[in-house]
């Protein structure tokens, strides 16, 4: 199964109230598909809670995964290959399987990343 990954940029579109984004959102809860993120991303956007009601709404329905020891050094094998230093944007692709969509206001690094680790994903510009 198809899966989505959301970065900070589709996160933050979420709470500036893209409808572009909101219709994704829909979209894939229409058609059960798994929205997926780690909690470094939810790190890198919230920031005021009492001002982020739609970004709470969202991540209720968003799998936030831990970045964990096993998450940390599959994102710096990533990182040593793709020869950059984000490690949000490489943990969050080291989630990725073959087949999923990655949405990101930064396709360009996150295909790099994706390419070094050797994942067939798509990647979406929020």
């Amino acid at each position: 199964m198809i899966r989505w990954l959301f970065d900070a940029g589709a996160l933050i579109a979420l709470d500036r109230n893209d409808r572009a984004m909101w219709a994704r959102f829909a979209l894939a809860h229409h058609k059960q598909i798994p929205i997926i993120t780690h909690g470094a991303v939810v790190g890198q956007v919230w920031r005021k809670p009492p001002r982020q009601a739609r970004l709470a709404q969202a991540l209720r329905a968003i799998e936030v995964r831990p970045l964990d020891l096993e998450l940390g050094k599959l994102a710096g094998r990533i990182l040593a290959t793709s020869r950059t230093a984000d490690v949000v944007d490489a943990a969050l692709v080291a989630l990725c399987r073959r087949g999923d969509r990655v949405y990101t206001s930064d396709p360009d690094d996150l295909h790099a990343l994706a390419t070094a680790a050797g994942l067939d994903v798509e990647v979406v510009m929020t």
